[in-house]
């Protein structure tokens, strides 16, 4: 599974990996000084594997609509503006898909937010991990001042909205 933004999803039960990465673009431009530039057609990545006895596609959707990001913004996740701040949920196979955009049209026919989602759903490509620097940034710097106004807060969100799937880490 694929996000284009899930802060704080390696504290969800049944999450085995959170990989931080690119996705949309090519290769050769999978390099942190190239993709904030917003030109190279990556989005900064997730990448979610999970154990789906203890969590599902479904579950990891709820929260990543619920916990993650605003997925009515386009190109912008919090301060963070450009393309390759999209909300995006790359999918691995058609079920992942009929699933992701399901879920998108029932909070949009249930207007959960006051806007329409602007997620985009698409057919992953290829996944790039990021610099070493990028992995679990958030466990190895947590008074960076960006992790502590940004992501600090989405992992308390995500304990208290759903406490049976936090795991403290």
């Amino acid at each position: 599974m694929f996000l284009g933004c899930a802060s704080g999803i390696r504290h969800v039960k049944g999450v085995a990996s959170a990989t931080s990465g690119y996705t949309g673009g090519e290769v050769s431009t999978a390099h942190y000084e190239m993709v904030s530039e917003g030109t190279t057609g990556h989005a900064e990545s997730v990448s979610v594997v999970y154990d789906p006895s203890q969590i599902s596609y479904g579950q990891l959707l709820k929260i990543f609509f619920s916990v993650a990001h605003d997925p009515t913004q386009v190109n912008r996740q919090g301060p963070d503006t450009g393309t390759q701040y999209r909300s995006m949920i790359s999918y691995g196979n058609a079920e992942q898909k009929r699933i992701a955009e399901a879920y998108i049209d029932q909070l949009n026919k249930s207007k959960v937010f006051s806007r329409p989602i602007a997620t985009q759903v698409v057919a992953l490509k290829a996944f790039y991990p990021a610099e070493g620097y990028h992995q679990d940034y958030a466990t190895h710097h947590p008074d960076d001042p960006y992790i502590f106004f940004n992501d600090a807060p989405k992992v308390r969100h995500l304990e208290e909205e759903f406490p049976q799937l936090y795991v403290k880490k």
